[in-house]
């Protein structure tokens, strides 16, 4: 995958790091030069000094062939203006902006845009919402027979039942809306933006993904 990170902070530097180790292909855009410092003597990602909502910049960053953006900045106006343009002008599909005032995820959550608060950030769940097929667990039990794993919420998806997912293999028990967790009930309806914690056999992972990225509902 070839993924943007904008911002080399403490924690767009981190990201852009272990994704490339995980052998992505990262591009890294910064304002500031020295920010760069920052990644390591072995990164062998892109790094631009400019703007992420800059359309030349991102041009340089290769948008085009972009999977995933990352908008990872200390502010989160620019936040925000970089994830809609990477979502709305270029089209990516996985889009993931940390913010710091929680009171505006309900408004990346209306763009589609996934979010992470800064008080909550880790690098683990970003990558989650970048890589949403990741099989990588929440948490998985000392066998590691069942997983809990993460995933975004198809548009398809949007204004159905939830609970239709489930199996006798895979359950989803949790969903996180407008960086809100809320316990899974029966009745709840999916809506964009939402993110589902699937308690499930590892063996029926690929299995649930194919069912959930499918049109029609079974």
């Amino acid at each position: 995958m070839h993924i943007i990170v904008i911002g080399c902070g403490r924690v767009g530097s981190e990201l852009a790091t272990r994704l490339s180790e995980d052998g992505h292909s990262i591009a890294v855009i910064d304002k500031a030069e020295r920010a760069f410092r920052r990644l390591p003597d072995k990164f062998t990602g892109q790094t631009i000094v400019g703007f992420g909502f800059d359309r030349d910049h991102l041009l340089q960053a290769g948008i085009l062939h972009a999977d995933a953006v990352a908008a990872v900045t200390s502010g989160d106006n620019s936040n925000i203006l970089s994830a809609r343009i990477a979502k709305e002008t270029f089209a990516i599909k996985n889009v993931v902006a940390r913010i710091y005032d929680p009171r505006r995820a309900v408004i990346y959550q209306r763009l589609g845009i996934q979010t992470v608060a800064t008080v909550t950030w880790t690098t683990e769940q970003a990558i989650r919402r970048l890589i949403p097929d990741s099989i990588t667990p929440e948490w998985s039990d000392p066998a590691g027979k069942i997983f809990l794993v993460e995933r975004n919420l198809p548009d398809a998806r949007c204004g159905m039942k939830i609970a239709s997912l489930n199996s006798k293999n895979a359950r989803v028990v949790m969903v996180t809306r407008a960086n809100i967790a809320r316990l899974m009930n029966p009745e709840l309806i999916g809506q964009e933006g939402d993110v589902l914690h699937i308690l499930i056999e590892r063996e029926a992972i690929s299995e649930f993904d194919a069912k959930l990225s499918s049109k029609e509902p079974e």
